[in-house]
């Protein structure tokens, strides 16, 4: 069971025979390994009926055993695996390396370790003689999920950290506010989540369409459920960024106190948090009111989040608001700025150096290159390459994000059946060949490149398997151009990914994934009738 997603640096194959896992197989977990060796056990133990039971050295594993170690000689996230006589052995720079290892000896085993109980006789107990060496391309690997727009229950995104975790992906960029909900409680503002988590109806579809889902839609993760979050997230070595947005897409925090609106232009009493979806006139007012809320607000993300980024959007927001207003005026003049550009970069200035005075960084959309950006924050970039490029020049850290290659929502394929088709035609082959630093760049210049990150917007996906439908199969091509070191875009193996894909949608099977059938989709995951936004011709290269 070779056919290994994301695609090894190395496989050594060995015909002369494998390592079968029995009931006294043992799996040893050297010093800092332990968290890994008790993941790898539980799976295990689900997926076989198999004991497991630890070891007290390594070669306590015996020839029919499992063990784990560190290698100071590996990079933190490199991993080396053997299978032989001797059974199966993995060693990491760090316990991340070790842990990918881990997931790859479980696709080793067959698709059935990836099932949550035994299926009964030999299913997911061989691993065939080999040597793996391997290593990522990118630090930064990541999945954006929006669950501002659709709601994701925690056992959803413990499942998607899951999934993430078995494709080698690293970040969980966690999309949680925007103008149709608030998602994340917060203490000291707690009509943030009793008024800003939900709606009274849905848009169905694109806003253009006719349709409604005429009920409430809402939820909210509690602190602790966002403590488990993180902590699932850690425990499979994945780093969780939060996003709270500011000064755009923000109507959910004014419906809950308009006084972070720009209350001399509109009457921001009345508004309610959104159901539909768009650009949202209604931006936060540039006062000190609003800077003591939202330095709150990131008061308590900070405690919850301890990730060395945080995300701050910064993107898409109408400065018409501001135009009209005397009291954004009056901050323009006061701080001696040009214009309202100007005025949305003092605003992303101020939680930059807010966050860098606390040990963190920013990171925002590319829309918060203009008007100048603080020397240390980042910038994820994804209304094409450009504003990646401009920032790395820069100087600027950048995740590679692009809207026209890696945003999952955009539709499969152009046939009628395709479920609200919104945007460009990604296909899997299309992913594929996504190259995230771009040939313009110097070597010192894509040194900025962190690496990418693929998007799930939810507009139009009201549920966990309408997120599987757009990220499956695509999310595992990503993962490759993501981990694996590729050739150039024109000279990839597409055929050979297909060919490995084939025994990577069995793994998919396993665990429950509604991915889109290579052969289109099925009946139950059509929309027919529902309008969505379709953009023909190929998406711009840049």
């Amino acid at each position: 069971m070779t056919e290994l997603v994301p695609e090894p640096r190395s496989v050594v194959a060995d015909a002369t025979g494998e390592v079968r896992l029995t009931a006294h197989s043992r799996l040893y977990a050297d010093t800092g390994t332990e968290g890994v060796g008790h993941w790898l056990r539980t799976v295990l133990r689900q997926a076989t009926g198999l004991p497991l039971r630890e070891g007290r050295e390594l070669d306590d594993a015996g020839g029919d055993g499992i063990g784990l170690q560190l290698d100071p000689g590996l990079s933190p996230e490199e991993y080396r695996l053997v299978s032989d006589r001797n059974g199966v052995l993995i060693e990491g720079g760090s316990a991340a390396g070790v842990f990918w290892g881990a997931q790859t000896l479980r696709q080793l085993l067959g698709p059935d370790a990836f099932r949550k109980a035994p299926l009964g006789g030999d299913r997911a107990r061989a691993v065939p003689y080999l040597t793996i060496e391997d290593a990522p391309r990118f630090r930064w690997r990541g999945m954006m999920l929006d669950v501002a727009r659709h709601f994701m229950p925690k056992e959803g995104v413990l499942r998607y950290l899951d999934l993430m975790a078995a494709h080698k992906l690293n970040v969980f960029h966690f999309h949680l506010t925007d103008d149709q909900g608030w998602r994340v409680e917060i203490e000291r503002h707690p009509r943030l989540t009793v008024i800003g988590s939900w709606r009274a109806r849905t848009k169905t579809g694109h806003r253009a369409s006719p349709l409604w889902e005429d009920k409430p839609h809402g939820g909210y993760y509690t602190r602790d459920d966002i403590r488990e979050i993180v902590a699932y997230a850690a425990e499979r070595h994945i780093t969780v960024v939060p996003e709270i947005d500011v000064p755009g897409h923000s109507q959910a925090a004014i419906a809950a106190y308009p006084e972070l609106g720009n209350t001399d232009v509109i009457d921001t009493t009345t508004l309610t948090v959104w159901d539909t979806w768009g650009i949202n006139p209604n931006v936060l007012a540039p006062t000190d009111t609003t800077l003591r809320f939202y330095e709150g607000v990131f008061e308590e993300v900070l405690e919850l989040f301890p990730s060395e980024f945080v995300h701050v959007g910064g993107d898409e927001c109408p400065k018409d608001q501001w135009r009209r207003s005397a009291t954004a005026q009056a901050r323009i003049r006061e701080l001696g700025l040009a214009d309202e550009n100007e005025l949305q970069s003092w605003f992303i200035g101020h939680f930059d150096a807010w966050l860098s005075a606390r040990g963190r960084r920013l990171i925002g959309w590319d829309e918060i290159l203009e008007g100048g950006l603080a020397e240390g924050a980042a910038v994820s970039s994804w209304r094409g390459y450009a504003g990646g490029i401009a920032a790395a020049r820069a100087g600027h850290d950048v995740v590679m994000c692009p809207e026209q290659q890696v945003y999952l929502d955009h539709r499969q394929d152009p046939g009628p059946e395709e479920p609200v088709p919104i945007g460009w035609v990604r296909t899997l082959e299309d992913v594929y060949r996504f190259e995230p630093v771009p040939p313009e760049l110097t070597p010192e210049e894509a040194r900025h490149v962190l690496g990418t990150q693929a998007n799930l917007w939810t507009e139009v996906m009201e549920d966990q398997a309408r997120v599987d439908y757009q990220a499956f199969p695509r999310l595992a091509a990503f993962a490759e151009v993501a981990w694996s070191a590729l050739p150039a875009p024109a000279e990839r193996d597409f055929a050979g990914f297909e060919r490995r894909m084939a025994a990577h949608y069995r793994r998919l099977d396993a665990l429950g994934v509604a991915y889109r059938p290579p052969t289109g989709p099925l009946p139950w995951q059509q929309r027919p009738g529902v309008l969505g936004r379709p953009i023909d011709g190929p998406p711009p290269s840049r």
